[in-house]
């Protein structure tokens, strides 16, 4: 598993372009996987990325393999990758951690639609995107699943991004940063390979550490 660092060309057409379309950027760093593969290729190829905040824009893009470069377009940006294997062989439980993830915080809620008359079930209910106390709820059930527990999250709303495709739902990203320590390197490690909740293909979903 590997991490890659893009800081962006903001004077890059294609470039400017992704960073105004999330679904675009993804596109764009769907070339990045060396072998894509089956019907889901960027899970296959553990693909996730991150726009980081700040005043220049910094891409962290992390793939289950070393990325083929030569699939950006040229001029997008310059680049620096480095191997994960040491991190995930570090993980131990009891070790503390600073993390940061940028996720996309949704719930499914009632629409208040009859059940069924056949099945006498009712509708799983609209999605909905999380905000506030409700957004760090989410975080604590999420991260105590993937094997940290938390001191102290802290939450950062970011925009929106519709998808072009499907006008709903739409994924408001908020991103958590803090410290934790960790409590199952296993699970954990799986956290980091796949990603966390949905929206993955519009930045959300991958979970970094640090020492802390």
């Amino acid at each position: 598993m590997t991490l890659t660092r893009i800081v962006v060309d903001r004077s890059h057409r294609q470039a400017r372009a992704d960073l105004a379309n999330r679904p675009g950027m993804h596109k764009t760093l769907m070339r990045l996987l060396a072998h894509p593969t089956g019907s889901t290729p960027r899970k296959t190829g553990g693909l996730l990325f991150r726009l980081e905040p700040g005043l220049d824009p910094v891409l962290l893009v992390q793939t289950a393999d070393t990325p083929d470069l030569t699939g950006l377009p040229g001029g997008y940006g310059t680049t620096d990758t480095r191997d994960l294997t040491s991190m995930l062989t570090a993980l131990t439980s009891g070790l503390p951690v600073r993390y940061r993830i940028t996720a996309a915080p949704t719930a499914y809620r009632s629409t208040g639609a009859p059940p069924d008359p056949l099945t006498g079930r009712r509708p799983r209910g609209k999605i909905t995107s999380l905000q506030g106390q409700d957004a760090q709820a989410w975080w604590q059930r999420h991260a105590t699943t993937a094997g940290l527990h938390l001191a102290g999250p802290t939450e950062t709303l970011r925009s929106p991004f519709p998808s072009p495709e499907r006008p709903a739902p739409f994924y408001k990203l908020t991103q958590f940063d803090g410290t934790a320590t960790i409590t199952d390197p296993a699970l954990l490690a799986a956290a980091l390979r796949e990603g966390i909740g949905k929206g993955k293909a519009y930045g959300a979903g991958l979970l970094t550490l640090a020492p802390a």
